[in-house]
């Protein structure tokens, strides 16, 4: 990325990157497409190809929607890179941030959807989205009689969360969330239909259940992460007991929301004490 973006852009100068990261790797948290687009950004940026956002007294900022989108776009590259033939939604959210809907190799930003509470597990199962994809595209076109409609269940699961999700911030009922948790456990059997699943999933989700929160995969599949929704009503305690008993099966669980914003640059002024150590060590 920086021999052609120097090409293309003008020489990058030589220059130290540091990379921290609280994601794990290898976890179906798009821990690559963040690396890939913090990384275009810094490396557009010091070259010129991109304006610096931050005006003095400011703790963050953000690029114009046109450098977002070349951010974007060799992000992508570094991705393609990483895993061959990749959708280009990791990068995309990386970007943007908040949340997309993605179809037919289309990427559209949501405008309108509310942040939700999640429990983020971590299997601790490494696995390739390169190889998964490969050996789904292969079962696919191995059954396509069968295959096929499983996706297109799938599309129709993702179309009608979309309009829940759209629905919610001008109308916050809960009565949505007990469709929300029908929509993940339909979309989990799917995937694990199309060969997508772990028996590490599967205990997850069995563990969830137990407590009343229903999970789902999130990211490639064969292990890494899954994401478990946290209704407004979920009492504290059942949250810490499901995650006391996540630990207990030798998983990582972080509880967060959905909906962050995208790549931004940050004064040192704005960041916590944990990065600037990391820093000031290197």
């Amino acid at each position: 990325m920086c021999l052609a973006i120097s090409a293309k852009y003008g020489d990058v100068p030589s220059v130290d990157i540091v990379v921290w990261s609280e994601l794990p790797t290898g976890a179906g948290l798009g821990s690559s497409a963040a690396y890939a687009v913090c990384l275009a950004a810094a490396l557009l940026m010091v070259c010129g190809a991109i304006s610096c956002p931050l005006q003095e007294g400011e703790s963050t900022a953000r690029w114009t929607e046109e450098e977002l989108t070349l951010i974007n776009s060799w992000a992508f590259q570094g991705e393609r890179v990483i895993h061959g033939n990749p959708s280009g939604v990791d990068n995309s959210v990386g970007t943007w941030g908040g949340a997309l809907r993605y179809q037919a190799g289309k990427i559209t930003p949501l405008k309108r959807v509310p942040m939700l509470r999640i429990l983020l597990t971590n299997t601790k199962v490494p696995r390739s989205t390169k190889v998964l994809v490969a050996e789904v595209k292969e079962k696919i076109l191995k059954f396509p009689a069968i295959m096929n409609p499983v996706l297109d269940s799938i599309d129709a699961i993702s179309q009608e969360c979309q309009s829940v999700l759209e629905e919610m911030p001008a109308n916050p009922s809960p009565e949505y969330y007990p469709v929300l948790e029908e929509f993940f456990d339909i979309n989990q059997h799917h995937l694990n239909v199309l060969g997508a699943g772990h028996p590490s999933l599967d205990r997850l989700c069995q563990v969830t259940a137990s407590h009343g929160l229903h999970s789902k995969l999130t990211g490639a599949g064969g292990g890494g992460c899954a994401i478990t929704l946290l209704p407004p009503d979920t009492s504290p305690l059942a949250v810490e007991a499901a995650k006391q008993d996540l630990c207990a099966c030798g998983f990582e669980c972080w509880e967060t929301k959905i909906g962050a914003p995208g790549v931004t640059l940050h004064s040192l002024s704005s960041l916590n004490t944990q990065v600037l150590h990391v820093l000031s060590q290197s």
